[in-house]
């Protein structure tokens, strides 16, 4: 029988903490049972498995990162659109490390139709159109800002910039006007 208060959400949450303390990589079921004070089994009336509890904390991180995004970009456009995601993405990298990395976790196609992923998508989409791309630019340009956006926070949070100067938010400045300029002349082309 279940623990008294235990639940699947509970159990999420647990392992987002988890995630963020000590890396996505570390979440296992057993560690949380021993932080519940509880046999792993007790989880198992909650979790099919381990990739169902990573499943669930992928989709909490991606509902929590749409979220923010959703609020940055509203009622902004073009560069300041773009300016507003992108420090979400960077933020919510510092302050949430094991939920980043947990926002990309493989999820099966019905999955990550329905999860905050396909928003992040939608949202980018339409910040993109302040640019006036094409259908298939924006398929691109999305990719694009994605990449960017993941391969720059992997590398800061792995100190990666942290030996020269100047400053990776400089950086991170000077890159974004470059995204911005690419963008409008992309559309353009």
């Amino acid at each position: 029988m279940a623990r008294a208060g235990l639940t699947r959400e509970r159990i999420v949450q647990a392992g987002a903490a988890l995630a963020d303390e000590r890396g996505f990589e570390a979440l296992t079921l057993a560690e949380l049972a021993r932080q519940f004070g509880v046999k792993l089994a007790s989880l198992y009336s909650h979790l099919k498995n381990s990739d169902d509890l990573k499943t669930g904390v992928a989709l909490l991180a991606l509902a929590a990162l749409a979220d923010r995004a959703d609020e940055a970009v509203a009622g902004r456009s073009g560069k300041d659109a773009l300016i507003a995601l992108a420090n979400v993405h960077r933020a919510f990298a510092q302050e949430h490390p094991g939920l980043f990395q947990a926002a990309r976790y493989p999820l099966d196609a019905e999955t990550a139709t329905s999860s905050g992923g396909a928003r992040l998508s939608r949202i980018n989409h339409a910040m993109l159109r302040g640019y006036a791309l094409t259908d298939a630019d924006r398929v691109h340009a999305t990719r694009l800002l994605g990449s960017f956006f993941l391969g720059f926070a992997v590398l800061e949070l792995a100190g990666s910039f942290s030996h020269s100067e100047p400053a990776a938010s400089a950086s991170w400045e000077r890159s974004l006007d470059a995204l911005d300029g690419l963008l409008k002349s992309w559309a353009g082309d």
